[in-house]
């Protein structure tokens, strides 16, 4: 028997000798005989009566000693962060706290630059490691603060017109409290403190304040001897003028 050649032209029907290389075949699909049913009320009572129940304990749970809670063990990197917020505090003179919404990365970028030029850096701290630091410090007052997500800024500069100046332009980050020179103010006396001029003026205006005083009371201790003084001096001379005089009127009679 000849083999037959596959066929060179498409559009011209196989020879009789001729199959495709692919045949597509159609199944039909699996009918579904499994269906859900109900169980037997039978068998529904046979499985409730042989249901397992636990045994009772002989001693109520509420009357059992309570159990004796172990210690977690300290993690090396928590202990890490708790010393290195205890140098945040130490070695900064303004540590303010803010609450921090999500915001873009490039935000938070733009952020740390502008604060970085007025000396201002900052620090993203979990309430887990800040809690037990605050609550063993003389910054106690500070725990109320550490609720939702919070950002410390940190500088060793008392620069805090130009802290509140940046937080301005920035709406997702709010201004809760800060602690200046171990002073702990609120987001108010924050503000309050940024409208004071600086030290040194201020340190003038004192000075002169209490110059002010003793210079006034010591006029007023020599008030009275200068005029007593005067006085003095005005009786002798007028003593002086009256000798003068009643010693040249003798001299003037005699004469005549």
């Amino acid at each position: 028997a000849e083999r037959s050649s596959p066929c060179p032209f498409p559009g011209v029907p196989p020879s009789p000798g001729w199959l495709p290389a692919l045949q597509l075949v159609r199944r039909g699909s699996k009918a579904v005989t499994r269906h859900w049913k109900a169980m037997h009320f039978q068998r529904q009572k046979l499985m409730a009566v042989t249901e397992y129940l636990a045994p009772r304990p002989a001693v109520p749970p509420r009357c059992l000693p309570p159990k004796e809670e172990t210690p977690e063990e300290d993690n090396g990197y928590a202990r890490l962060l708790r010393r290195q917020l205890q140098e945040v505090f130490r070695d900064n003179r303004v540590v303010a706290v803010c609450q921090f919404n999500s915001m873009p990365d490039e935000d938070v970028v733009l952020l740390r630059h502008y604060l970085r030029k007025h000396n201002f850096h900052v620090k993203f701290v979990l309430n887990e490691i800040a809690r037990p630091v605050l609550s063993q410090s003389k910054y106690k007052n500070l725990l109320p603060l550490f609720v939702g997500r919070n950002i410390l800024l940190v500088s060793p500069e008392r620069k805090v017109k130009e802290m509140l100046r940046v937080l301005k332009g920035v709406p997702q980050v709010n201004l809760l409290g800060a602690c200046i020179d171990d002073t702990i103010l609120s987001r108010q006396g924050v503000e309050n403190f940024a409208k004071l001029p600086p030290l040194e003026v201020s340190q003038g205006q004192t000075v002169g304040a209490l110059a002010l005083l003793p210079s006034q009371t010591s006029s007023l201790l020599q008030c009275g001897p200068q005029h007593l003084t005067a006085l003095l001096d005005q009786h002798i001379r007028r003593l002086q003028t009256g000798e003068t005089g009643s010693s040249a009127q003798p001299q003037n009679s005699g004469s005549h």
